[in-house]
């Protein structure tokens, strides 16, 4: 797993700059935000594994990002944790009630948050609702979506794959292995901002497989832009000998080397639009067969 990614969203730069210092010296990457404008934007371009929030925040409080973010189909599975002076029973109410995970007063026990931020990232992996090297919903929260999908009109799924992963991570390491699916996800993501709808669905499957859930009409210019920018960006992970042969050398399991070709990515689309489905379990095995016909292709 790759560095727990926290999102601190305080306009006290004396407590932000703390949170930063303290989680950063515990292998966390932490961002902060100063404004809730700026931190849904940045949850956008980067979902973090938590969120700790403020609820006096100098634009929209935060009642008002929580609200967006839970109301929101790809950051709805953030954990949110509350940090704030607001300490009347009304206001913790309030923010349970729009679907924060935790709420802690100021002043406050720096291990104390600790401890919640952990707790609350460890539920969230052991529950299958987030991917713990991406921060993607995962598990439970795809499937949920595939059973509200299967109910509608108008949808693609798209079933994708990062094709030579594994023969790249046997050679460069797990460490750069997961670097891959984290510029994965976040590629996903800038696309399907770009060309999608706030209402889109980004899952990582597990492993290298990720799916996304957009409507009919977009998923055409969103498979071949994906397509496209992965196949370009991915050369960045090679080192400079393997960019310059244009491929990989891997050992083969009898013995000497074979050339592996760069990564790119597999992608398989199902829609209602071009058939009908009878349950979820059709939805992904149709997908997966799509996908294993474009890679072979």
């Amino acid at each position: 797993m790759g560095k727990p990614r926290l999102l601190v969203v305080e306009d006290d730069n004396d407590i932000a700059n703390m949170l930063k210092i303290y989680f950063g010296g515990m292998d966390y990457e932490v961002d902060i935000a100063p404004r809730g404008g700026l931190a849904l934007e940045k949850t956008r371009t980067a979902l973090p594994h938590l969120i700790v929030l403020d609820i006096m925040l100098p634009d929209i409080d935060g009642y008002e990002v929580c609200r967006t973010l839970r109301t929101n189909t790809r950051t709805s599975h953030i954990p949110v944790i509350f940090l704030t002076q607001k300490d009347e029973r009304s206001d913790k109410l309030q923010g349970l009630e729009l679907g924060a995970d935790d709420y802690i007063t100021k002043p406050f026990d720096i291990e104390e948050l600790k401890l919640r931020v952990q707790g609350a990232i460890r539920r969230s992996e052991r529950e299958s609702l987030t991917d713990p090297r991406s921060g993607l919903p995962a598990g439970r929260l795809i499937e949920e979506q595939l059973r509200r999908i299967i109910r509608q009109e108008d949808w693609a799924l798209l079933d994708l794959r990062v094709n030579h992963f594994e023969p790249f991570r046997d050679v460069y390491g797990f460490v750069a292995g997961d670097d891959v699916l984290r510029f994965t996800a976040m590629l996903l993501s800038e696309v399907v901002d770009e060309l999608g709808s706030s209402s889109d669905f980004i899952g990582h499957a597990g492993g290298d497989n990720f799916i996304i859930i957009t409507k009919y009409e977009s998923v055409n210019a969103i498979r071949e832009r994906i397509k496209a920018r992965f196949a370009e960006e991915v050369q960045t992970h090679y080192n400079f000998m393997d960019r310059q042969q244009g491929f990989m050398q891997a050992p083969k399991a009898e013995g000497g080397v074979t050339q592996v070709p760069f990564m790119t990515l597999a992608v398989g689309m199902v829609s209602p639009v071009q058939q009908s489905f009878s349950d979820i379990r059709e939805i992904t095995e149709l997908a997966a067969e799509a996908r294993r016909l474009d890679a072979a292709a």
